[in-house]
């Protein structure tokens, strides 16, 4: 039977692999300074993602700590910037994606895939002030990057991209998740996940 509350290296876990899920961030968000590759970030990000969040996941037993890491993330994104529907974002997809993990006992890669690509969703909660707070955020845009970047920004990710986002991270998601599947295979035996 499974302990419910957190321990030390439950959140020293937690912590660790937020961090390296940041700097992946980090990398793959330099895309965001050609405005035609903004829209790679939604198969890139949960491809090179895939890793560090796959081993986590043979790191963690107890509802909850999935959704620590979305919320650090959310919380960290909304003081760069990402107004309060970065940390929405991610604490609603954060939660979502811990209740299926659990569902699979944690143990199955099926529930992997998904609530990885579930969690990678928690990204759209950054992107949609371009969409509901358009006039506001392309002013920003454009006072920060010059016009001609946030005209090539509009067009590049009109509203309907983050409807298209949710099945593009899907394809990234099932990518990445078997490419750390394949890479970390000893830890997934090692902790039972089938």
């Amino acid at each position: 039977m499974q302990k419910q509350s957190f321990n030390a290296k439950d959140l020293i876990n937690v912590g660790v692999y937020t961090a390296i899920y940041l700097v992946v961030f980090f990398v793959v968000g330099m895309m965001n300074a050609i405005p035609i590759l903004y829209p790679a970030m939604y198969v890139v990000l949960p491809v090179v993602t895939g890793i560090p969040f796959m081993l986590f996941l043979t790191k963690v037993e107890k509802f909850g700590m999935v959704s620590i890491m979305a919320a650090i993330l959310g919380i960290f994104w909304y003081f760069m910037g990402y107004t309060w529907l970065a940390p929405v974002g991610y604490i609603i997809c954060g939660i979502a994606a811990d209740l299926i993990l659990k569902s699979g006992d944690y143990k199955s890669f099926k529930m992997d895939v998904i609530g990885f690509w579930i969690f990678s969703c928690g990204l759209i909660g950054c992107q949609m002030p371009m969409w509901i707070m358009a006039d506001t955020y392309m002013a920003g845009v454009e006072q920060q990057m010059g016009s001609q970047y946030a005209s090539a920004l509009a067009k590049y990710m009109p509203w309907w991209m983050g409807l298209v986002g949710i099945a593009i991270l899907l394809v990234g998601a099932i990518i990445g998740a078997n490419l750390g599947r394949k890479m970390l295979k000893k830890h997934f035996t090692r902790a039972g996940i089938v």
